[in-house]
Parts: structure tokens; C-alpha cells; sequence
């Protein structure tokens, strides 16, 4: 691989690694909105427990998305910059 290719996954890597940094720090902002947006859809009456019961587990899907996209960003860009700094010795 090239080291222009390598340089491109390696922002690519970075640019996961940062969806991810978002998802987790704006998940309760992100479960809250789509738990509003899904009573709308019931016609705005339910039961509290049911809307907490959806706006916790919205929140946990963005927690879990977003520790799945840090984990591979960051992984994919130790890695890119490993085959980097080698790639860098040989030339």
C-alpha cells in the first residue's frame, strides 16, 4: 500500500474514531430526541414507564454505536500508523 493510501485510511480511521467520540457524548441528547420523535408517532399519549423504558434503550443503542465506532477508528488508525512509520524506514 501506498503512502498516500495509507495516509487517507488513517483520516478515515480518525473520522470513525470522532462519529464515535460524538455518538457517546451526545447519546442522552440523541435517545431523548428520538424517544420524543416516537411518542409524536403514538400521538403524544403513553405511559411514562414506557417512554423511559424507550428513551433508555435509545440511549444505550448510541452508547453501544458509538464504543463500536471508537473501538474500530481508533484500532484502524494505531494500526495505518504502524504500517506508516514502517512503510516510512524502507524508503
Amino acid at each position: 500500500m501506498k503512502k498516500e493510501q495509507l495516509k487517507n485510511f488513517i483520516i478515515l480511521s480518525c473520522v470513525i474514531a470522532v462519529i464515535g467520540i460524538i455518538l457517546l457524548f451526545f447519546s442522552v441528547r440523541f435517545g431523548e430526541s428520538m424517544a420524543s420523535n416516537w411518542l409524536l408517532s403514538q400521538g403524544g399519549f403513553t405511559d411514562t414507564d414506557t417512554y423511559m423504558l424507550r428513551m433508555e434503550n435509545y440511549i444505550r443503542n448510541f452508547q453501544a454505536a458509538g464504543s463500536i465506532f471508537l473501538a474500530i477508528g481508533l484500532a484502524a488508525a494505531m494500526f495505518m500508523l504502524y504500517q506508516f512509520y514502517q512503510r516510512d524506514g524502507e524508503e
